[in-house]
């Protein structure tokens, strides 16, 4: 699909903006160093385990970036899970107000079997936090067809340390930004 009027959108789009918000991590200084999961990389971790997606970061060491972005596709809804290193948390933003404890909870269980991997040592993740971000504390979409622009726009003000301050008569601009943005190839 596309980010023309209230489509919904694919994969691909997801995609590809989680690389934008990375490259613009990779290039400015005063963001935070970034990593966006592919949003094939949930769905195979949950449904195959861990071993199944160890090859996913064989290029890149997620346990030296300030942040790592899951967009998480939910057959019909886009949501976004976010590990925050600095932090010790787990959250997870869902513009209708769900919550999704599994998801952190396997994120939470991936970490640790990264880290064996990789790093050929345990990794303690007893102090770290789960959290379901309140729908209170987060916008909301009002409509059945902006999750996919909510998830993107969550991820791109969180990988640049933004408040969340965009709301739901905010979409059609942003649709807009993200297709120059997407054309542009930078944020």
């Amino acid at each position: 699909m596309t980010l023309d009027g209230l489509n919904w959108l694919n994969d691909e789009i997801i995609n590809f903006y989680m690389e934008l918000i990375v490259s613009r991590s990779n290039t400015t200084d005063n963001l935070p160093s970034c990593h966006a999961m592919n949003t094939f990389f949930y769905p195979k971790l949950k449904s195959q385990g861990y071993k199944s997606v160890r090859r996913w970061t064989k290029r890149v060491d997620v346990f030296s970036k300030d942040i790592v972005i899951y967009p998480i596709h939910l057959g019909v809804h886009w949501t976004l899970a976010v590990v925050k290193f600095g932090d010790k948390r787990i959250e997870y933003f869902d513009s209708m107000g769900a919550t999704n404890t599994e998801c952190l909870e396997i994120l939470k269980s991936y970490l640790v079997s990264e880290h064996q991997d990789k790093k050929k040592a345990d990794y303690d993740v007893s102090g770290w936090k789960i959290i379901n971000m309140p729908h209170t504390e987060i916008p909301q979409q009002m409509n059945g067809s902006d999750c996919g622009v909510f998830t993107c726009t969550f991820a791109e003000y969180i990988a640049r340390n933004s408040p969340l301050t965009f709301k739901q008569s905010d979409m059609p601009n942003i649709r807009r930004m993200m297709v120059w943005e997407i054309v542009n190839g930078k944020l």
